[in-house]
């Protein structure tokens, strides 16, 4: 059973379309990227997934056990984002703050998970730094981390990689990836980084306001679109 499938999806920002007619799935283990030319709808997409933002028309449906409430989200950091005056341990923890729903405070289960996902991310020693003293690789793990908090099946990360150096590029495509085929975390990423983003995708959902394809990945390249963003030439493997 699909952990979410869309279904004719419509989405209005600022009285103008910008997502038309998506319909996609994803499935558990599942390593989607999601591609398409600036403004072409990508972040909206994932912003009604998550229930930030309302459809225009069609619908968004969760299976095998998943809700919205469950999905661990990484967004696009901002310059106020990564000074945010909070430390380490505070922000993974507020990754549970959807599960805890009216209840006051963190729990002690609560606790328990935000440091096993710290000791995953090897970032459990960092707990009493003020998040914005890291580096933005370490930030991002952070944030993982907090993701990781809300979730056990699905992740949706927007553009993970931008601001990173290369070093640190390379640590969270290796965590995503060892996410995905250790644990199973479904991946839901949009990426201008196609070359490294594409490497351990399965599906590609191609966004060009309306959705343009969505297949696996080595039907993608010999698609039109494939072949324009990915520089010009197919693709064999």
């Amino acid at each position: 059973m699909a952990l979410m499938t869309l279904t004719d999806v419509s989405m209005s920002y600022e009285n103008l379309l910008a997502v038309e007619h998506v319909s996609a799935s994803v499935e558990p283990g599942d390593y989607v990227v999601v591609v398409g030319e600036n403004g072409s709808g990508k972040s909206t997409l994932i912003k009604g997934m998550l229930g930030l933002m309302g459809l225009r028309s069609g619908s968004i449906r969760f299976g095998d056990g998943l809700r919205q409430t469950e999905i661990g989200y990484l967004p696009q950091q901002t310059k106020a984002q990564r000074d945010f005056p909070a430390s380490v341990r505070e922000v993974v923890l507020s990754g549970r703050l959807n599960r805890r729903g009216l209840l006051p405070g963190y729990s002690r289960r609560d606790r328990e998970a935000a440091l096993e996902q710290m000791r995953r991310l090897s970032i459990d020693s960092l707990g009493r730094t003020p998040y914005a003293e890291l580096s933005g690789g370490q930030q991002q793990r952070v944030l993982l981390a907090r993701a990781l908090c809300a979730t056990e099946k699905l992740l949706l990360l927007d553009e993970p990689e931008a601001g990173l150096d290369p070093v640190a590029t390379a640590e969270l495509y290796a965590l995503i990836r060892r996410l995905n085929r250790e644990r199973g975390v479904a991946i839901f990423m949009v990426s201008h980084d196609l070359e490294n983003a594409l490497r351990d995708a399965n599906k590609v959902l191609c966004m060009h306001q309306t959705m343009a394809f969505f297949g696996t990945k080595e039907d993608f390249f010999n698609t039109h679109y494939g072949v324009h963003l990915m520089g010009g030439e197919h693709r064999d493997d």
